[in-house]
């Protein structure tokens, strides 16, 4: 590994915890969905060989797809796992909330204790290392989720928890409660963001996170593709899968990104997709990238060694601000 990229893949800690991440994580949502298990297996032995450790998925990946049952992705992390004997190298996220069935969804402490059990099994392990409510669950009470996380927690077989889709109230009332209870608090946040989708985070969101030293791991970092630059007319979408998400973008604000990014990769000679994921590095986040080959995911490695200058940042915040 050259010199720049070992400063490149530092790792920093993840909150207040004891866990060190990389600058990029691997979205493992595509396991078991549009990347068989062998495949699987290459881009995961890529991804540890490249020096990044955060890889992220979720109790429901992919329960979307045609004769899945959820669970497919962490199964298929398992397997990897146990071939590869390498479990220190590597820093397990999944989530639970979302619905894997009748009466199996929430964040209730009874599903909680179940989901975190199931997990661990498939993934074949002792311990998560980042578990994370997959979105907020107005039906429980907050107290009540974070009493459910601290079991795992005390009894090792989860070293730290974090939130994802949760609104600047509820998160900053998780804090306050762990705080008051002295139970594990979230020590992340992964909020949907990216130089398309900038409001929903920026504010008081951001604030809660910068406040209380949340890591921020930003799902849809290229905005389903969008920010790659393959997307550029109606004419682009036709017979794609994305093709009712990318739409909307197609607008005035959009096609300035676009040619802000075209600016930029220019002038460092690489590519939208790689600026995109350097601006969400610089904002000090960790993003989730995903991949489905081995060539692909080198290309979006090189995010890592990119250093946007003042004026190239500049230029992005101008042609995205809403």
């Amino acid at each position: 590994m050259k010199p720049n990229e070992e400063d490149a893949l530092k790792k920093r800690k993840l909150g207040n915890s004891t866990l060190g991440v990389g600058p990029l994580a691997f979205g493992g949502n595509v396991f078991g969905w549009t990347v068989d298990e062998s495949a699987s297996f290459k881009l995961l032995d890529a991804f540890v060989a490249s020096g990044l450790n955060l890889v992220d998925t979720a109790d429901v990946y992919s329960r979307w797809a045609p004769g899945n049952e959820g669970g497919e992705s962490e199964t298929v992390i398992g397997r990897w796992l146990e071939a590869r004997a390498g479990r220190d190298k590597v820093l397990i996220a999944t989530k639970v909330g979302v619905e894997m069935g009748p009466e199996e969804k929430g964040l209730s402490k009874s599903y909680i204790l179940r989901a975190v059990e199931r997990s661990l099994e498939r993934l074949k392990t002792d311990y998560i290392d980042l578990y994370q409510a997959h979105r907020d669950d107005p039906e429980t009470p907050v107290a009540e989720t974070l009493e459910a996380f601290a079991a795992p927690v005390e009894a090792g077989k989860v070293r730290a928890i974090g939130a994802s889709n949760y609104e600047a109230p509820r998160l900053a009332e998780a804090i306050r409660v762990s705080k008051e209870r002295a139970w594990p608090r979230y020590e992340s946040l992964q909020p949907h963001y990216n130089l398309y989708e900038r409001s929903k985070f920026e504010g008081e969101l951001a604030g809660v996170c910068a406040r209380e030293n949340l890591t921020v791991i930003p799902y849809f970092p290229l905005a389903s593709g969008f920010l790659t630059g393959k997307y550029r007319s109606e004419k682009d979408l036709e017979g794609r899968p994305r093709a009712m998400m990318v739409k909307g973008m197609l607008n005035e604000r959009g096609l300035r990104i676009l040619a802000a990014l075209d600016a930029v990769s220019k002038d460092l000679r690489s590519t939208p997709a790689q600026v995109s994921l350097a601006w969400l590095m610089a904002r000090n986040t960790v993003p989730i990238a995903s991949a489905t080959n081995v060539a692909q995911f080198d290309e979006l490695l090189k995010a890592t060694e990119l250093k946007l200058s003042p004026e190239a940042i500049q230029k992005l915040d101008e042609a995205s601000a809403a």
